[in-house]
C-alpha cells in the first residue's frame, strides 16, 4: 500500500504572493485551477470565493516595487485541484 498525503481543502481566499496572509504553500503544491464565470483562467494571482472576485495581472505593467500590477474582476469563482497524472501512474504499454 502506498500512503498518499491527504489533499487539503481549498480555502475561501488564496494568494500566490508569499508575503500575503492568504498564501498557503500546502494547497498550491497540489496545483489549483480557477474557473471564473465558467471560463478557465490561468493568470489568477489571488481569489476570494465568498466575495466573488479574482485578481489578474494587468499585462506587463509593474508597480514601483517590481510586482505585477493587478486588476480585480468580480464574478463567480470556482477553484479546483488540477489532477495531473504522475509519471509512475501511467499504464504499462504491451
Amino acid at each position: 500500500m502506498t500512503d498518499k498525503p491527504a489533499i487539503p481543502e481549498l480555502p475561501d481566499h488564496l494568494s500566490l504572493d508569499p508575503r500575503s496572509p492568504h498564501f498557503n504553500s500546502e494547497v498550491l503544491e497540489h496545483g489549483v485551477g480557477i474557473r471564473f464565470n465558467g471560463v478557465e483562467k490561468t493568470n489568477v494571482e489571488e481569489y476570494s470565493v465568498s466575495e466573488g472576485w479574482i485578481r489578474v495581472a494587468a499585462g506587463r505593467s509593474r508597480d514601483r516595487f517590481g510586482n505585477p500590477m493587478t486588476i480585480k474582476l468580480k464574478g463567480v469563482v470556482e477553484p479546483y485541484y488540477e489532477q495531473a497524472a504522475a509519471p509512475g501512474d501511467e499504464p504499462a504499454a504491451d
